[in-house]
């Protein structure tokens, strides 16, 4: 029986995730979901189970709402790079999910690189 394409994504998402969780050391996790219509980030601290830090393109002040192209992705990603500076976080990893590091998702880490994090 074939498996079917959710299925396959979550295997995969599961798989990124537990390798990443081997190599944390402490530091949260940057984790990525994408939509057709919009792109997230949250700055994740496992450990305690709290979000430090949250960017979307359905938060009207970053004036992209509704949006979810490469330009969009990558003004999350300085937001989510500057609101993680404010919450004192300067290193953490990169959870694409079940995601290819390709497009959007590429755009929106080096942007957030720029931005001054380091993952």
């Amino acid at each position: 029986m074939a498996n079917s394409k959710s299925h396959l994504f979550q295997k995969r998402s599961l798989r990124v995730r537990n390798k990443l969780k081997a190599l944390a050391n402490g530091r949260p996790r940057l984790s990525v979901h994408r939509s057709n219509k919009n792109i997230s980030v949250q700055l994740i601290d496992d450990e305690n189970g709290v979000t430090l830090a949250s960017a979307s393109t359905l938060e009207k002040d970053l004036g992209v709402v509704g949006k979810n192209n490469a330009e969009a992705a990558a003004k999350i990603g300085s937001a989510i790079a500057e609101r993680a500076k404010k919450a004192g976080v300067e290193e953490c990893y990169f959870d694409r999910g079940g995601l290819l590091f390709h497009g959007r998702v590429k755009a929106l880490a080096d942007a957030a690189r720029e931005g001054g994090l380091k993952f």
